[in-house]
């Protein structure tokens, strides 16, 4: 008995292709088929079987339905694009990014109906300043609000970023990382395309960090997103030194600045007679952040060149990506990409009844039957 075929339109097979930017033998591949079955069906040469079409459009990361339309639909941006590279917009962001992008909306709409039904107050720090605010007062405030004194050095870049992180979940903020596309490991987030995005919201601001970036790297990256909150601005930013949009601009300035005071970091740099990796060492265990962003801050201060901050950034994410162990927890990762804020909301209504377990395991990204042990990770 023949399996009836889907009435596809091969015009959308290919712009479904193009969309997550396969070549044929990749599209094919990922959707178990042969190279020449695929282009024959891209070519309107035979259809595929409705079990062929469904697995096509899972491969591909398209909407079933998209596979008989008569012409490609228009997808508007999500959110403000703030990247450039030169100067120039770059390329549209890829699917994986998009539906990173997605993911975090609906969690965070999730969570804003979940606190305007526990009547919870606006945050009164998102959009209270613009980009011609003073960089230092913004970091001042920013500062004051997680409760954070300049640093002396008395602890690791590490310890100091989950306590930033902690502080910013504290004040409101919901902090998420990951490096990937919800849990599947093939879906990876470049980091070259982004190093992070801002969804501003008075009840729910959101800073999503792209844990694919170097460890060291990602520090600048989270006040770099937490400027945009105190701006009121929303965007996804590739946090370059090269950006020359205001908007980035300014958060990559007030991002040093909280992270290393313009007029500390200058006068202990001047008052070292130490070579310059050296002098970075220094500088990076006074403020306690690492070396890359002790680099950053001073190229953004002018006190390096662009190249050798750029040497320095690749050499640092290269040792990431051949240091990097596969797996680790599946409970303490899952926690770090909802945040630890959005999470505990999520299991305190699943066991309260108020939703049902499958609800809050598809909102979690986790199987049903985890949400106990994950709670038991979370200290819930």
């Amino acid at each position: 008995m023949a399996h009836p075929t889907a009435q596809i339109n091969p015009a959308m097979l290919h712009w479904a292709r193009s969309r997550v930017g396969f070549d044929v033998p990749e599209a094919a591949s990922a959707a178990g088929v042969k190279p020449e079955q695929f282009a024959r069906w891209e070519a309107g040469e035979g259809l595929p079987t409705f079990r062929q079409a469904q697995n096509v459009a899972q491969a591909l990361h398209a909407p079933f339905g998209f596979l008989f339309l008569q012409q490609a639909p228009v997808e508007p941006p999500l959110l403000p694009d703030l990247r450039t590279v030169g100067g120039a917009p770059v390329d549209r962001p890829s699917v994986n990014l998009i539906d990173a992008v997605k993911a975090t909306l609906q969690r965070q709409a999730w969570f804003i109906e979940y606190l305007q039904e526990q009547g919870v107050q606006p945050l009164p720090f998102v959009g209270r300043f613009t980009v011609a605010a003073s960089v230092k007062a913004v970091a001042a405030d920013i500062r004051a609000v997680i409760g954070f004194d300049i640093e002396q050095g008395q602890r690791q870049w590490d310890e100091y970023q989950r306590e930033l992180i902690q502080a910013a979940e504290r004040t409101g903020i919901l902090v998420m990382r990951s490096g990937i596309v919800g849990n599947n490991t093939r879906r990876k987030l470049d980091v070259s395309e982004f190093r992070g995005f801002a969804i501003s919201h008075a009840l729910a601001p959101v800073v999503f960090v792209n844990s694919a970036d170097a460890p060291t790297a990602r520090l600048f990256t989270l006040m770099h997103e937490l400027a945009h909150i105190w701006i009121g601005s929303s965007g996804i930013s590739n946090v370059s030194p090269d950006n020359s949009r205001r908007e980035e601009v300014f958060c990559n300035a007030v991002a040093g600045e909280f992270l290393a005071p313009s007029e500390m970091f200058l006068a202990l740099w001047n008052a070292s007679t130490q070579d310059v990796p050296v002098r970075l060492s220094e500088l990076a265990r006074r403020f306690h952040v690492s070396t890359m962003v002790v680099m950053r801050r001073a190229l953004d201060l002018g006190l390096l060149t662009r190249d050798t901050y750029n040497e320095f950034y690749l050499a640092e994410l290269q040792r990431y990506r051949q240091a990097e162990k596969k797996g680790g927890s599946f409970y303490r990762n899952a926690g770090s990409k909802n945040s630890t804020r959005f999470a505990k909301a999520v299991v305190a209504e699943a066991f309260s009844g108020r939703m049902l377990l499958r609800d809050a395991g598809k909102l979690l990204g986790i199987q049903p039957a985890m949400i106990r042990t994950f709670a038991e990770q979370l200290g819930t």
